[in-house]
């Protein structure tokens, strides 16, 4: 009772018993209620900001200034990329946690969850739902600068589609000083905070979760995968046409296979002819290729090409990577068995080997049930993909060439993260260099996402149209 007196004082309690009611009502009945600094709203969950949420000024000024002194550390994954401390607030949410008890009808947990997060610029956390085993309630206490939308870090709401997937943002609330944001956890409540885009300002908050009884959640919906298929019959002639020489000689084969089955990489630079990428990287700008965007945005955040609207020029490298002698020259490059005619890298015979393996007669009579499965995919600003628990895993060769890329830095995003599962730590990074073909064998516990492209990628790259492509495809034995 003591610190629920003490908190009343720094806790605005204007709000009297039939605003409490009308509240109370609008949250049950799923509909809206405002009164004065407080707003309800369903749409499209149930979520709440009370203005002035501290009473005191000077205090919340205070407060400010005493989180800002404190020792941030980088908090930098698939999902987010900010600066946090821990900090024992939780004294100060105590008689919010009863005034959310009476709202809710629920008794909530008295253990608070609060930390406190620093958003700057190019900051973000991407679309999640905030659900963990007995997190009921979160909230938000903002104590940033004057804030507007063309300043980013907005806190965006996701309406859901027919099997609760987030499906676009329907509501962005702005960050205003002194406002606390709350909100039910739910199967319904995704959310992100957008991209901080200003360059001089601070988006400082406290953050949290009440604890209760969880929410039953509906059955996890399973997305169709993308089918896999076998080789198409192409001969070795597609290979001189579009790779470059270097890579048909077979001593180098030998040596590329060799440190790749030492670390399980590689990064084969000027994979294509010269004039094959100039071709593909002008044929990928038209405006007559379809780009749909891949989702769901919990997930991923990119466009892939409908191969059915790509020029020619497209259609045929991508036919290249998905060629029978492709194929056979994947497992010469890496000793892994997608061809049954691939070179022994022990023959003594290797003039023997490089002819069988060269020749049409002999990739014809292929039994291999090696398969392939991939997209030609377009990344700008604010693309990405996220680690995820469906997630397929198994062992599988990832084949990434990147186009238009060239000048891309790291501190753009858009590179591809290599992690154990579980782990936060990456275990490589391919970035994107132009015309660097990526080969990485992953094992079960593998897993990769693309880092979110962020807003530097349109204000300090001089690579018109500011978007890069990549072939993306996985390779399965």
């Amino acid at each position: 009772y003591c610190k629920c007196k003490h908190q009343s004082r720094r806790i605005s309690t204007s709000h009297v018993t039939d605003v409490m009611t009308a509240l109370r009502d609008a949250w049950r009945s799923r509909g809206s209620c405002s009164h004065g600094t407080l707003e309800a709203d369903s749409s499209p969950f149930p979520h709440c900001v009370i203005r002035n949420f501290l009473r005191d000024e000077e205090f919340a000024s205070r407060l400010q200034g005493a989180l800002l002194r404190q020792p941030f550390h980088s908090k930098n994954t698939d999902l987010y990329n900010f600066t946090q401390v821990h900090t024992d607030m939780s004294v100060l949410f105590g008689w919010f946690r009863l005034w959310l008890s009476d709202l809710l009808d629920l008794e909530l947990e008295p253990t608070v969850d609060v930390s406190c997060a620093k958003y700057q610029h190019t900051d973000v956390l991407l679309c999640h739902d905030d659900e963990l085993e007995g997190r009921r309630v979160a909230f938000i206490l903002y104590l940033v600068p004057p804030w507007q939308p063309s300043d980013g870090g907005a806190l965006d709401l996701y309406s859901t589609d027919g099997v609760f997937c987030p499906a676009c943002v329907v509501k962005s609330l702005i960050p205003c000083w002194n406002s606390l944001v709350f909100f039910e956890v739910s199967p319904v409540s995704f959310h992100q905070v957008s991209e901080v885009v200003a360059e001089d300002k601070c988006r400082l908050s406290l953050s949290g979760w009440f604890h209760g009884p969880s929410l039953p959640r509906p059955p996890r919906y399973i997305e169709p995968v993308l089918p896999r298929q076998k080789h198409l019959p192409r001969d070795e002639s597609v290979l001189y046409e579009w790779v470059s020489d270097v890579y048909m000689n077979l001593e180098q084969q030998v040596r590329v296979q060799q440190e790749f089955e030492d670390s399980s990489e590689i990064r084969l630079p000027n994979f294509l002819k010269e004039e094959k990428l100039k071709e593909v990287i002008s044929a990928l700008q038209l405006a007559e290729i379809h780009w749909d965007r891949s989702g769901p945005p919990n997930k991923r955040c990119y466009e892939a090409a409908d191969l059915r609207s790509v020029p020619d020029s497209v259609r045929s490298c991508w036919e290249l990577f998905c060629s029978e002698a492709f194929f056979l020259l994947l497992s010469n490059l890496t000793g892994l068995k997608l061809h049954t005619l691939a070179n022994d890298p022990d023959s003594e015979d290797d003039e023997e080997d490089e002819e069988q393996a060269t020749s049409s007669a002999a990739i014809k009579k292929d039994g291999s049930t090696a398969v392939c499965v991939g997209e030609i995919r377009r990344w700008t600003r604010g693309c990405y993909t996220l680690l995820h628990d469906s997630d397929n895993r198994e062992f599988a060769l990832d084949l990434l060439l990147t186009l238009g890329c060239s000048g891309w830095q790291q501190d753009f995003g858009g590179f591809t993260s290599y992690v154990a599962h579980g782990e936060d730590e990456e275990l490589l990074t391919v970035l994107p260099e132009e015309n660097s073909l990526a080969l990485v064998y992953r094992d079960t516990d593998t897993l990769k996402f693309v880092k979110h492209v962020n807003q530097r990628s349109s204000t300090h790259w001089q690579q018109p149209p500011r978007s890069f492509y990549d072939f993306s495809i996985t390779y399965y034995e």
